[in-house]
């Protein structure tokens, strides 16, 4: 895209070599040790943790060392995880150990991540919530991250000191009161900002649980040197920072030129080893799975279900924010496609066990140049053909042969979902308007924002429903975009929000000019 005249774009470059709620308050409890009780107790699994008085741990001891010393160990409570072929026949009897490295079943399928949850059971819905909440807010480690506070839904057989965390997640719910009434007539939107994390995407909630497997492999002396992934740009800045936080080697597979500066410098200055391929995001994909199949390098990408156990954690910190109450929306950008089955999984988690007595539906959203699910849709789910995706300003989802489809189908049929498209002119557009009520959102948020806007024209969304809408990165990854929208230099785009800066002689009288018919269009009184 072209830098406006009055924008001047980095000369940095590289080449290749139901009703709105207050958020749930934080709890003063302390983690507390798990333990059963007898069914016939009437308190039984019903009880808030009580408050432990807690004193400042020693001087020369860190949160670490702290969790060490203290050793809260779950494994003891029967807590497990193995892989399974995703969506198998209930007589199946394949499955592997977490600790394995495995990224298929068999026959060439997807691996899901599959919980005891007979053992999960034993406590109940009630007991669940108030350990959860009891770790909001926290330093405790590793239960001050919004994922590892559900550490026994995520990872129940890795110790806590195998575990590499930037205290991700916890992000905001924000409550987008003016984007909703004025363009929406709605009074329930809500803006889930995935984006305010680590490495600004939610790809951080993935990784987390992704790279702490790894460094738990590598203490095994599992054959695993480095870890790999091919990227669009948020998965390699998540998986580059963890690594470099655990000391361990990221390679790194890039479309060049097809992603942002602000996106394409995160790994390189995290230390990762980049390639810069002259193809498309499918193209690096096939490349890295072909890789890995030959070297000791671990595969990041989704197609590795350890991601998607982290990712379904913002699905029950929403609940979390709502006091467990359920939306009846959640919208999701979509590419890859794991990140509504991550979603989904994490209600649906929350459903069985007892949190919650329903799931809200689900709305996949992807841009017109890419999307494959869409036409998979529309097409009443009749064979489903991949496509070769056109650029978009949401390149993030830039994809055509998206590794998660089966995923997605499951997760949008069992939600009684639906899944929307936006155009380039649609999606900038909605980013604009939601920039314009004080947000500062991405292009494949703009994507989101563009199917609930369809949705509520069309009347399937109702103007009191909570609907959820979830934003995957943050702005500042994509400021080109929002420049050439509002320097009006897209080609055959209106541009219709653009707000460019207005050129004036440095002269009080000439200020005074501009500032009066300023006021003026804004308030007719002055």
């Amino acid at each position: 895209m072209a830098a406006s005249s009055v924008f001047q774009s980095s000369p940095f470059s590289l080449h290749p070599q139901h009703k709105p709620t207050t958020p749930n308050p934080r709890f003063n409890h302390r983690y507390f040790p798990i333990k059963a009780s007898s069914a016939s107790d009437p308190s039984t699994n019903t009880s808030p943790p009580p408050t432990v008085l807690k004193h400042r741990r020693p001087a020369d001891e860190n949160i670490r060392d702290e969790a060490r010393r203290q050793s809260y160990n779950h494994n003891n409570q029967g807590f497990s995880a193995k892989y399974v072929p995703f969506n198998a026949d209930p007589s199946s009897t394949e499955f592997y150990s977490l600790d394995e490295i495995v990224y298929r079943s068999r026959s060439g399928g997807l691996l899901d991540v599959q919980h005891d949850m007979d053992a999960l059971k034993r406590y109940d819905g009630q007991y669940w919530k108030s350990l959860f909440d009891s770790r909001v807010g926290k330093t405790t480690w590793p239960y001050g991250s919004g994922v590892w506070s559900k550490k026994e839904w995520v990872l129940p057989e890795i110790d806590s000191d195998d575990i590499v965390s930037a205290f991700e997640g916890n992000s905001n719910l924000f409550w987008a009161e003016r984007f909703g009434k004025q363009f929406l007539g709605m009074s329930d939107l809500w803006v889930k900002h995935c984006g305010i994390s680590h490495t600004g995407s939610f790809k951080d909630l993935g990784m987390t649980v992704l790279v702490s497997q790894v460094n738990r492999l590598r203490k095994m002396n599992r054959p695993v040197v480095g870890v790999g992934c091919a990227s669009t740009g948020d998965t390699s800045a998540a998986l580059s920072a963890y690594c470099a936080s655990a000391g361990i080697p990221s390679i790194v597979f890039l479309p060049a030129n097809r992603i942002s500066m602000a996106q394409l410098v995160q790994p390189i200055a995290n230390g990762a080893f980049v390639l810069s391929l002259d193809t498309d995001f499918d193209g690096c994909m096939q490349l890295i799975r072909e890789v890995t199949s030959e070297l000791p390098i671990y595969l990041a990408n989704s197609l590795n279900s350890l991601r998607l156990e982290g990712q379904k954690t913002a699905a029950i910190e929403i609940l979390q924010q709502f006091d467990w109450e359920v939306p009846d929306w959640v919208i999701i950008p979509g590419g890859n496609l794991g990140n509504i089955y991550a979603f989904y999984k994490g209600f649906q988690m929350c459903r069985e066990l007892g949190l919650v007595d329903r799931i809200p539906r689900l709305v996949c959203a992807q841009a017109s140049n890419a999307n494959p699910l869409y036409l998979h849709y529309k097409s009443g789910w009749k064979d489903f053909k991949s496509i070769k995706a056109n650029t978009t300003f949401a390149s993030a989802i830039q994809i055509g042969d998206p590794v998660s489809i089966d995923r997605a189908v499951l997760a949008v049929k069992n939600s009684n979902g639906i899944v929307e498209e936006a155009t380039e002119e649609e999606l900038m557009d909605a980013m604009a308007q939601a920039d314009s009520t004080g947000m500062f959102i991405c292009p494949h948020t703009g994507v989101a924002l563009t199917a609930l806007i369809k949705l509520r024209n069309s009347g399937v969304i109702g103007p009191t429903d909570r609907t959820v809408v979830v934003s995957t990165a943050h702005g500042l990854k994509f400021t080109q975009s929002k420049i050439d929208y509002h320097s009006k230099e897209i080609p055959d785009m209106a541009c219709r929000f653009a707000n460019p800066p207005v050129q004036v002689k440095a002269d009080f009288w000439s200020v005074m000019d501009v500032l009066k018919k300023y006021l003026l269009s804004k308030d007719s009184k002055y």
